[in-house]
């Protein structure tokens, strides 16, 4: 697999959520639009120039105008053109639905796990329709390390747009189905289980990204209050929209600050001869043990696929 911009390297991707279609203080480079193994991503990938010259691809989870069901969002596809472009760590966005009291509409949280309610209907693998067998190792599915190398910086970027908004860390996603929102007893069900918030989209994104050896944060910005709280109207489609604009005006404020740094800490292999930089280094590797099919038992045309997203394991002849 070789990267499509070779002009300057390209080592973070956004994919934008509900509310987040396009990135502030960016000059358009070009539009790219990889045909994967696994097909067109979501929407063309935006590459923008931020003012030092950093350049970061954009990619819109729902597609162009928001014309993607949740269930049908072409995750694996996402993820894969992604790396194909050289992106090393991914920060997602995504609107949530919240849990807790203290989680109201407006707060912005880093998750650190997720409580997986999706169906089956969402391909969750890049292996999946080959004959080679992988576990990659999910106890936490989020890069702890780059989130961890968020928090401050999220935090110090809201605070510095002055409007309150509150940051929590450590919390727990619910990922759901949908597209309709939960029922009453659905929303207290996952309040018992430990769930903090609820949302369409983590899920198969985070797994998928561990697979491929990216590092992925998911910044999840709070537009309602689900279902659980009694004596109030369930979550409706009007509600959210009431606050997705405010948060989309946040998330493109902690964007405009933090990319240039995450850019650099991300590309010190590149200066480093090879090292792999700190926040990177749960991912980097972490596939090598994880791929339990025999060599010489898997087919060649299963290799060639999955050297797209892996080629450090897959691009060579089989042993």
């Amino acid at each position: 697999m070789t990267s499509i911009v070779n002009e300057n390297p390209v080592f973070v991707g956004i994919i934008g959520g509900s509310g987040l279609y396009h990135l502030d203080n960016l000059t358009f480079v070009k539009t790219v639009n990889p045909e994967t193994p696994w097909g067109f991503p979501s929407s063309p990938i935006t590459i923008a120039s931020l003012p030092s010259g950093t350049q970061v691809a954009f990619l819109a989870r729902h597609g162009t105008g928001h014309t993607i069901q949740p269930s049908a969002v072409p995750s694996r596809a996402n993820i894969a053109a992604l790396k194909s472009l050289g992106v090393r760590a991914i920060l997602a966005f995504s609107a949530v639905g919240s849990l807790r009291e203290e989680i109201a509409p407006g707060t912005f949280v880093l998750p650190a796990q997720i409580i997986d309610r999706t169906k089956g209907v969402r391909p969750v693998s890049f292996f999946e329709g080959t004959g080679i067998v992988a576990h990659a190792s999910f106890g936490d599915p989020f890069s702890m390390r780059l989130v961890n190398w968020l928090e401050p910086r999220v935090r110090k970027a809201i605070e510095a747009e002055g409007r309150g908004v509150q940051l929590f860390t450590g919390k727990t996603i619910v990922a759901m189905e949908g597209p309709q929102f939960s029922t009453r007893a659905e929303s207290l069900m996952y309040r018992q289980w430990g769930g903090d918030l609820i949302n369409m989209s983590a899920l198969p994104e985070a797994k998928l990204a561990r697979e491929a050896e990216l590092s992925y944060a998911l910044i999840a910005t709070a537009t309602d209050y689900d279902a659980w709280r009694p004596h109030t109207g369930t979550v409706t489609a009007a509600e959210v929209m009431k606050t997705l604009h405010a948060n989309a005006s946040t998330s493109r404020l902690i964007a405009a600050t933090i990319l240039d740094e995450l850019h650099a800490a991300v590309s010190q292999a590149a200066a480093a001869g090879g090292e792999v930089p700190e926040i990177l280094s749960e991912e980097v590797g972490s596939m090598k043990f994880s791929i339990m099919s025999r060599p010489d038992k898997q087919d060649p045309a299963d290799r060639k696929k999955l050297a797209y997203v892996l080629p450090e394991y897959f691009s060579g002849e089989e042993a």
